[in-house]
C-alpha cells in the first residue's frame, strides 16, 4: 500500500478517535454549551393547548347560535370523535373480514382450478362458511 495513503488515514483515523473521546470526556454538555434553554415549560404548552381548545369551541358555539342550533359542549364533542371514531374502527374491520372472505375465496377457486374442478361463487362460499342465514360480513 502506497505510505501516503497509510499516513491519511491514519491521520483521518486519529481525527475522529479525537472528536469522539472530546466528546464523551467534555465537562459540559451540547445544551450548555450552545446555551440552550426551552422556550416555554410543558406546564405552559399544555395550558395554551387548553386554551386554544376553549377557543375553538367558543368560536364554533358563535356560529352554532347564531344559525338556532344548541351550543357544544366539551363532553358532547368528546362524545361525538367517539362514536365517529367507533364507526370508522367498525368499517375497517368489516373491510378487513369482507377482504379476507376474498383472499380466502380466491385461494379456494385456485386450488379447484389445479384440480380440474369449477370454480364456486361468493355467495356459495359464504353460505358454506357461515351457514344460510347469516349471508357474510359482506350482506
Amino acid at each position: 500500500m502506497d505510505p501516503f495513503a497509510v499516513i491519511m488515514i491514519a491521520v483521518l483515523g486519529g481525527l475522529v478517535v479525537g472528536l469522539l473521546l472530546l466528546g464523551l470526556f467534555h465537562p459540559r454538555t451540547g445544551a450548555d454549551t450552545l446555551d440552550w434553554r426551552p422556550t416555554r415549560s410543558a406546564e405552559l404548552e399544555v395550558q395554551n393547548e387548553i386554551d386554544d381548545l376553549d377557543q375553538m369551541l367558543e368560536a364554533a358555539n358563535a356560529r352554532r347560535r347564531r344559525r338556532g342550533e344548541p351550543e357544544l359542549t366539551e363532553d358532547s364533542v368528546r362524545a361525538s370523535v367517539g362514536a365517529d371514531v367507533a364507526q370508522s374502527i367498525k368499517r375497517r374491520e368489516d373491510h378487513l373480514a369482507d377482504l379476507e372472505v376474498v383472499q380466502m375465496l380466491d385461494a379456494k377457486n385456485a386450488r379447484r382450478r389445479a384440480k380440474g374442478l369449477p370454480e364456486i361463487s361468493r355467495e356459495e362460499y359464504e353460505a358454506k362458511l357461515f351457514g344460510p342465514r347469516r349471508g357474510g360480513p359482506g350482506a
